[in-house]
């Protein structure tokens, strides 16, 4: 319908591009997860299916967006940084947002009878989206650290939780004694009443996941003699590691040089 006379229809959609040479992150959220998890039997506080299947997801994901230069997920979140030059959809928030949650949720779904093969969906999930400019590497970090240090106060609060539920204490009993807790009291708890080590746990849940670009050896063929021919060959490896200290970001600076 070029050039119709209904093509005025147009002039109400905003200019929603953002702005340039500023670090862009799209960060997913499971919507109504909670109920989700129950309905579905994942175990708590952590469960290892819904987790790699997350990565798994976040991994479709980057696959088919090459600007995405890192990404870090915990629980039901992830969030995806572009690199600064992008201009991928022209920069425009609502496509950038609304193609990644897309994917996103699709990968989850289309993947979910690998991690789950004894568990059928019982309704489809959804996960909300948002888009954030970040002016400066200083600042981009400060946001990964936020997350990080997320991951590890929302996952020592719930073990403590479901340590406590799983003895016999009601839920609001447990929220109840651990109100106003804090770490070293909830290391104690766990240590003393329930055996648990908390920095012995796996990093997967203390650390949370991040994902990020690399070249790899891979072998591709063997000579006639039985030598490996080896090239370099793009992947994306699933860490579990400290994202807050500098020795990270030191010993991958493409990321914030890309």
């Amino acid at each position: 319908m070029a050039n119709s006379r209904f093509e005025y229809v147009k002039t109400f959609e905003l200019d929603d591009r953002l702005l340039p040479r500023c670090w862009i992150v799209v960060r997913l959220d499971g919507k109504g997860f909670t109920k989700f998890t129950e309905a579905h039997k994942l175990q708590k506080p952590n469960d290892d299916r819904g987790l790699h299947l997350m990565n798994a997801a976040a991994k479709a994901l980057m696959e088919e967006q090459p600007d995405i230069v890192l990404a870090y997920g915990e629980s039901d979140e992830y969030s995806f940084a572009l690199r600064k030059s992008t201009n991928l959809y022209s920069r425009r928030s609502s496509k950038i947002t609304s193609v990644f949650v897309s994917m996103f949720t699709a990968a989850f779904v289309h993947q979910w009878p690998q991690y789950f093969p004894d568990e059928p969906l019982h309704y489809l999930p959804s996960f909300d989206a948002r888009t954030v400019l970040y002016p400066t590497d200083e600042i981009l970090r400060d946001y990964f650290a936020w997350r990080q240090a997320d991951c590890h106060i929302n996952n020592q609060y719930n073990t403590c939780f479901w340590a406590l539920v799983h003895s016999g204490k009601t839920k609001a009993e447990a929220q109840a004694q651990l109100k106003g807790t804090l770490t070293e009291h909830k290391n104690e708890l766990l240590h003393s009443k329930f055996g648990v080590n908390y920095a012995a746990l796996p990093e997967l849940y203390r650390k949370g996941s991040t994902l990020i670009r690399r070249h790899v050896l891979t072998e591709v063929k063997k000579m006639t003699d039985g030598r490996p021919v080896m090239r370099e060959r793009p992947s994306i490896p699933i860490l579990h590691e400290d994202i807050i200290k500098d020795g990270f970001w030191i010993d991958n600076p493409h990321i914030l040089n890309s």
